[in-house]
């Protein structure tokens, strides 16, 4: 007797973003620092809201990111991970998601440090799904999806020790 296993419930690497924090003459060093990572263009992030504590102002440049999704995904997800390791705290990982953070971008294989960048530090987060969650982003005939849906957080433990040999502690 064999045990079919139901397709729909299959777990996926949506996408990965990374993303680094700056501002002026630093933000181009980390626009082009994604760029290189990555191998696609970076976009710039302008905040929306006004926060008079930290000087942010609406329209104000305050980041960069890249997102990459499918097979280049995959290859960019190993080489971060091996940044860091393999290793991942249990509390940075969520519904659907998790994130980490690389202190130097030199740690990542294959990178070699940039005079003009200097030492720079960048965010992960890596987004899961599973097939069929795109019907409730959909502008037509777009509809609400279970709750049974969405990847959870062992799901994900279990995806990333078994496919990525990643420790969780």
């Amino acid at each position: 007797m064999s045990v079919t296993l139901n397709p729909m419930r299959k777990i996926s690497v949506e996408k990965v973003v990374i993303s680094a924090g700056a501002t002026g003459d630093s933000l181009t060093k980390a626009h082009k620092l994604l760029e290189i990572i990555s191998g696609k263009k970076a976009q710039i992030i302008k905040s929306s809201k006004r926060i008079p504590d930290f000087d942010v102002r609406p329209g104000l440049e305050v980041g960069t990111r890249v997102t990459i999704r499918n097979e280049d995904a995959v290859v960019l997800l190993k080489r971060l991970l091996s940044a860091i390791d393999n290793k991942l705290k249990k509390k940075s990982i969520s519904d659907n998601h998790f994130s980490f953070g690389i202190k130097e971008y030199i740690e990542i294989p294959g990178m070699e440090y940039q005079r003009d960048i200097g030492i720079r530090g960048l965010n992960a987060t890596v987004t899961f799904a599973r097939p069929g969650l795109r019907v409730q982003l959909k502008k037509i005939k777009g509809s609400k999806v279970a709750k049974v849906q969405y990847v959870t957080q062992d799901e994900i433990i279990q995806f990333m020790t078994e496919g990525f040999k990643t420790a969780i502690a």
